[in-house]
């Protein structure tokens, strides 16, 4: 990498900010187009992408165990609000594939150890609380279900809570794009792309939307740190 900055301490035009903009055109995306996804359900496994390990290795973890779920919250392998509520959900779900019980108050004692484990991954983490109350809320309404009904459920519900996820995020991205022209330079900052979320992104989806549209953009990537 050039340094911008010349020995006399000032910085050097040609290599300025404004000569440093990323052309970001489709194919360059890392969006939900082109597969790489932070997190997914995959038979009966839940896929999680080492994003510790980023951006010199590209690694996926097979969780088969809901503690190893907790570990990649904990060590943030999986980082960004919307994300670690769905890793939340996911692992309480596959979690709960593994509780012997012969009716719901047991199946429900059960389950509440795996609640605790997620809670105490990150406690001042909301999505993973609001991902706890929406599992225990479903659990309330189905209580007559068989426990292998509900354990169904569970996993039902968490590819849904990853589906409305994406969803929201193309729905910010569609409301968004309306506020950038074809033209314009777009500044980012922070954990907002799809590796934070379900697949599509939150403050980064519009610009994902402008470019679907045809519009020519510049954007600014001014955080690009490690953990």
């Amino acid at each position: 990498m050039v340094n911008p900055v010349r020995k006399d301490g000032t910085l050097d035009p040609a290599l300025s900010i404004k000569n440093r903009f990323i052309d970001i055109s489709p194919p360059k995306v890392v969006g939900l187009s082109n597969g790489v996804k932070a997190i997914e359900w995959k038979d009966g496994k839940v896929i999680m992408l080492d994003q510790s390990r980023l951006p010199l290795e590209v690694k996926y973890i097979e969780c088969t165990d809901y503690h190893i779920i907790a570990e990649g919250i904990k060590k943030l392998w999986i980082r960004g609000a919307p994300a670690i509520g769905i890793a939340a959900a996911m692992g309480i779900a596959l979690g709960a594939q593994d509780i012997t019980a012969k009716n719901y108050r047991e199946f429900i004692k059960g389950i509440e150890t795996i609640f605790d484990v997620m809670l105490s991954t990150r406690p001042t983490a909301v999505n993973i609380k609001w991902a706890v109350e929406r599992i225990k809320r479903l659990l309330k309404e189905r209580r007559g279900e068989s426990v292998n009904r509900l354990k169904e459920l569970l996993i039902e519900e968490a590819k849904k809570i990853h589906e409305e996820d994406i969803e929201v995020n193309k729905a910010i991205g569609r409301w968004g794009s309306q506020f950038i022209k074809d033209g314009d330079t777009v500044l980012t900052h922070c954990n907002a792309g799809c590796l934070a979320t379900g697949g599509y992104g939150t403050a980064t989806a519009p610009i994902f939307v402008a470019i679907e549209q045809g519009k020519k953009i510049q954007v600014i990537a001014d955080e690009t740190r490690p953990v």
